[in-house]
């Protein structure tokens, strides 16, 4: 049995973002086991434009006004819905990002319906969606299978593969615009630094924790990110101390990331600190204390002090080449 699958993309800068056009990929390869629909929703400014760009989606539906230059949950969610109505869609993938999980929630309360978060695989069956996500802190694999539609499923961001090819877009319709003043409004927006790569979409990571003793050490971990091209991110407890900004923070009250290289530098490892990166693809762990926890999940473990190990360890990554222009 053929089904409509509908995808949220978010877009930032004239570009649709990488979780998004991730979650666009599995929406393809679901398509493809039944044959179904794949349509996709993008709003704000150039979202036409975009839309026009997209690759194996049959229907795009948009509306660039400019209230959703800046996200608007309840107006998002009325603007979705209609998609979801317009379409039949049974299926709606949203990428897992900060907006994603919002979205998420709201749209299954609008639908009368139950969300899966953090999604790490997707498979249809007899048109019965399964999902896998982690659950006790990365430490199992909970198998979901939805028994109401539509499912609605946020998607864990560097998971899902990207589906570069495939027939341009086919219709673009217009979505309506939202009636009267919006429930809430966006005042102000606060940009972290314009060259740093969102957490959830890098690829490398060079994590610090408590081990780093001070801020002023992290200079040691942006030395070894750069010749990685890497983004630096933190514990809680850094981030609780002030010693980096809350944009930084991987774990269950922060960013769950899935880069293909983790390197925690100077973290324990607590419980919070796992959820939030153990499902990266390498995990590298420096730390003096050998029954550290983050061993426990480590690919490859280090112990000594990280003062000592990560300038040793980027000096031999420069004399391989790495990071040399």
């Amino acid at each position: 049995m053929s089904t409509a699958i509908l995808v949220y993309l978010e877009s930032s800068g004239g570009e649709i973002k990488k979780p998004s056009l991730e979650a666009l990929g599995a929406a393809r390869r679901l398509a493809a086991q039944n044959g179904g629909e794949v349509c996709a929703v993008l709003l704000g400014k150039g979202a036409a434009e975009l839309a026009a760009g997209l690759n194996g989606v049959q229907r795009a539906f948009v509306q660039p006004g400019e209230l959703f230059d800046s996200f608007q949950l309840n107006e998002t969610a009325d603007a979705v819905g209609e998609a979801v109505r317009e379409t039949g869609a049974t299926i709606i993938l949203l990428a897992g990002t900060s907006t994603g999980r919002e979205l998420g929630g709201a749209l299954a309360a609008d639908l009368a319906t139950c969300v899966a978060a953090d999604a790490v695989d997707l498979s249809l069956s007899d048109g019965a969606l399964t999902v896998k996500r982690p659950a006790y802190a990365g430490k199992a694999l909970l198998t979901v299978r939805f028994r109401k539609l539509p499912a609605v499923v946020t998607l864990r961001p560097n998971v899902f593969a990207q589906e570069p090819d495939g027939e341009a877009c086919g219709d673009v319709v217009s979505l309506s615009e939202p009636a009267g003043e919006p429930r809430s409004r966006v005042v102000d927006t606060v940009t972290p630094e314009a060259t740093k790569q969102d957490l959830t979409e890098a690829d490398i990571i060079v994590s610090g924790g408590r081990g780093l003793k001070g801020p002023e050490h992290f200079v040691v971990l942006e030395s070894l990110a750069e010749t990685l091209g890497a983004v630096v991110g933190a514990s809680r407890a850094v981030c609780d101390a002030g010693w980096r900004p809350h944009s930084d923070q991987v774990g269950q009250t922060g960013k769950t990331v899935s880069p293909r290289l983790y390197v925690a530098c100077g973290i324990s490892g607590a419980i919070q600190h796992l959820a939030g990166m153990s499902s990266s693809k390498f995990i590298v762990a420096i730390n003096k204390d050998p029954n550290a926890p983050i061993f426990q999940v480590a690919d490859y473990g280090i112990v000594g002090d990280l003062f000592e190990v990560v300038p040793a360890l980027e000096a031999e990554l420069k004399k391989q080449g790495v990071g040399v222009v």
